[in-house]
């Protein structure tokens, strides 16, 4: 496990720029709605941003929930993919850019479709060679990852905003409330 926290702390140590981090939270706080996408444990990320983002106080919906509004001209996608070229993300990427909203996507590929397709990329190194595999398989260290780096984006905001962690308590769900 010693090995697997040292590569994750390796893979974080160059995600910071903070001129990219700005443009995202530009991005975020320059759109009428924010969607969220991810497949599998990608999605599983994104869904927890777009939880970060409600108790933020944005209206942040994840794609293919039933609830989930039309994206519009003013709105944002953040589109979470590892490979940076799974099929649906890319699709949504694209429609997402005919329709004129904006996209931001957090990948490990630069060079990957849904790059090309984006406003803004956010690359987050996730690769280390086949020692790391058994540590960390497929692609667990880019999960891992980006749960950090979008977690710091919440901080981020948080700290511009004057925001405490109470305030977010209010937005929180009311299960906590009744004991489920």
């Amino acid at each position: 496990m010693q090995k697997l926290f040292a590569v994750i702390s390796e893979s974080l140590k160059d995600l910071y720029d903070q001129k990219k981090v700005e443009k995202f939270i530009d991005a975020i706080e320059g759109s009428k709605k924010i969607f969220c996408s991810g497949i599998g444990r990608s999605g599983l990320v994104a869904r927890a941003f777009a939880m970060r983002l409600m108790h933020l106080g944005y209206e942040a919906y994840v794609i293919g929930e039933t609830i989930t509004p039309r994206i519009e001209p003013r709105d944002l996608l953040i589109a979470v993919s590892g490979s940076g070229e799974t099929p649906i993300i890319v699709a949504f990427a694209k429609k997402t850019k005919e329709i004129g909203a904006k996209v931001v996507a957090v990948t490990s590929k630069a060079d990957s479709s849904i790059a090309k397709i984006a406003d803004l990329t956010i690359v987050l190194k996730s690769k280390f060679g086949k020692e790391i595999s058994k540590f960390a398989p497929l692609g667990t260290l880019f999960e891992i990852t980006a749960l950090i780096f979008l977690d710091g984006i919440v901080a981020e905001i948080m700290e511009k905003k004057n925001i405490s962690e109470d305030k977010l308590a209010r937005r929180h769900s009311i299960e906590n409330e009744v004991g489920l």
